[in-house]
């Protein structure tokens, strides 16, 4: 019996012929590192369920920026973590606050940064929720006003990019209103479109410290088996006015990310989150994978599934693994 002509592994036999073949490329442009910042000075605490990453002041996160953007990497978001926190949420709009200083800051020293800034109000909760609570329930309008009032102070401070991630219905249309009514029209959303309730967020609740005090997020969050209503959210979040959409977590929701990449022509971004970048580290730890290839090859699966934009706490590592 005469072998096929075809022999697909003749383009696999080196790591030329490989590159040469390859159909998706990680690039340094592709990255945006999330980043914590704390209150005081000469602070660099490590994140313990997140190894390499940590919890800065606002003068050590403008050394870590500059350091970022010397290996290549175009943007950061920004997450506070204050000392005070109430219901009300009352330091993420703060002129004065932790988000707000460390954009200022960051902008007058590392200004060819892109600073992309969360905007939500969990970090800054008492009780933890992203939004304005009365008895056990997170209402809704309340909550938007309060965001709103929150990008358009990260927008004063110098963002460049403001990302909603509470899921309130709405706040898209309110924040960019809210912009635009303030001489900010140039200031983009990203809108945190597609974000589920998802058992993946555990480590950042810990860096972030903003676990519910009561209860947990799924009435406002996505349910993880629901496929079409992403669509719909992404669809509505388009309709308000959001620059980019998000996909969040990553890994879990390739399918959802591919969807959105074949139904939309704008900028898609996919929030490689701190489960799965822990999980990757433990396994790694334990010797059960190569973690350097394990997070790679994670990365490019996010991209082959039609990321323009990867929020990762690899980010650094990865843009200097590419080199230049």
């Amino acid at each position: 019996m005469s072998f096929p002509t075809t022999r697909m592994r003749r383009l696999r036999r080196s790591e030329t012929l490989r590159r040469m073949v390859r159909e998706t490329r990680l690039s340094r442009d592709d990255f945006v590192l999330p980043l914590f910042v704390v209150e005081g000075s000469g602070v660099r605490e490590p994140i313990a369920s997140m190894p390499g990453v940590l919890r800065f002041s606002v003068d050590q996160v403008v050394d870590e920026c500059k350091r970022v953007a010397d290996l290549g990497v175009p943007s950061v978001i920004l997450f506070g973590v204050p000392k005070k926190k109430d219901a009300r949420g009352s330091g993420a709009d703060a002129a004065d606050g932790i988000v707000q200083r460390a954009t200022a800051a960051i902008k007058r020293d590392v200004s060819q940064l892109c600073v992309m800034t969360d905007v939500c109000l969990c970090e800054y909760t008492d009780h933890g929720h992203c939004g304005i609570v009365e008895g056990e329930h997170v209402v809704n309008d309340a909550s938007v006003e309060r965001l709103a009032m929150t990008a358009l102070s990260h927008a004063r401070a110098g963002a460049d990019i403001v990302a909603p991630s509470d899921m309130m219905d709405g706040r898209v249309a309110a924040i960019r209103q809210a912009l635009d009514q303030h001489g900010f029209e140039e200031v983009a959303v990203l809108a945190y479109a597609a974000k589920f309730a998802s058992a993946y967020y555990g480590p950042f609740r810990d860096a972030a410290e903003s676990t519910p005090q009561f209860g947990d997020r799924r009435a406002y969050q996505m349910d993880p088996p629901n496929r079409r209503e992403a669509l719909r959210e992404m669809r509505l979040d388009l309709q308000e006015g959001a620059d980019a959409l998000m996909v969040k977590p990553a890994l879990p929701y390739l399918d959802v990310l591919a969807d959105a990449r074949r139904e939309f022509d704008v900028p898609l971004a996919a929030y490689h989150v701190s489960g799965e970048y822990a999980m990757i580290h433990a396994a790694a730890e334990r010797g059960w994978i190569d973690g350097d290839r394990a997070m790679e090859e994670a990365l490019v699966a996010i991209k082959r599934a039609g990321a323009d934009l990867i929020l990762t706490y690899a980010a650094a590592d990865m843009a200097a693994k590419l080199g230049h």
